[in-house]
């Protein structure tokens, strides 16, 4: 993909664990095999019918990225997926195009600032995002492009979110569980709260959700899911 297009973020270490096989609450009535069949052809009609909607979003999107600065439409960033494996995550440029010296001087300079990126890993107010992905942000339309990753299989429509390297130690012990399900565009941390939410409480929603994790309750995240994109409860 041409760089006027994709911009690149990519940790070209490769973090893996151990594979890890998804087992089954006794309680589960339906096979793993035929649910996640059914996961897959939900997570590819879904996303095949979101592209097909919002087509023209995505035309609009793209070329006001381009027109703000010229800088790449796309931005990818590598992302640990289920087994521990890494996928370039697609996302629509929200930032400048000098993001990483911009952060880097940041937190060599505000204290506040290092101790809220060390506690979240995000910062409320950050002066690398500009007017533009403020608003993409806001709205999740900069997650828009990840429906690429779900029909390609790296993502599901509903999981954790995609946490990067840096993210692991947060995890500890749990990231064994994170990584038993494919990371997914929406799940419990985007509708209980998402940003308002601690890091801490983001990880129990994460490991609830894949000891919990079912095609009903899917549907349930997927409903919740609407509403909470259209308030923009937590999202910045």
């Amino acid at each position: 993909m041409s760089n006027l297009w994709l911009s690149d973020a990519t940790n070209r270490t490769v973090y893996t664990v151990p594979p890890v096989a998804l087992r089954s609450s006794g309680d589960r009535k339906t096979p793993v095999t035929i649910e996640n069949a059914v996961r897959r052809v939900l997570d590819v009609s879904l996303s095949v019918a979101g592209l097909i909607f919002l087509l023209p979003l995505i035309v609009v999107a793209a070329v006001l990225i381009k027109l703000q600065d010229g800088g790449p439409i796309l931005f990818s960033q590598n992302r640990i997926g289920k087994g521990g494996r890494t996928f370039s995550c697609l996302k629509f440029r929200t930032m400048v195009t000098d993001a990483q010296e911009r952060l880097d001087s940041l937190l060599a300079s505000d204290p506040s600032a290092k101790l809220a990126w060390e506690r979240d890993h995000k910062l409320k107010v950050d002066p690398r995002v500009t007017a533009l992905g403020r608003f993409l942000r806001k709205t999740s339309i900069d997650e828009v492009p990840q429906l690429f990753n779900i029909i390609l299989g790296d993502m599901s429509i509903v999981g954790p979110r995609p946490i990067v390297r840096a993210e692991i130690p947060r995890y500890g012990p749990r990231l064994q569980t994170y990584c038993m399900v494919k990371p997914g565009l929406t799940g419990l941390w985007q509708v209980s709260g998402r940003s308002n939410t601690s890091y801490r409480r983001r990880v129990a929603f994460d490991v609830v959700y894949v000891r919990q994790r079912s095609i009903l309750l899917d549907l349930k995240i997927i409903v919740a899911t609407v509403p909470a994109v259209l308030q923009s409860r937590g999202s910045y």
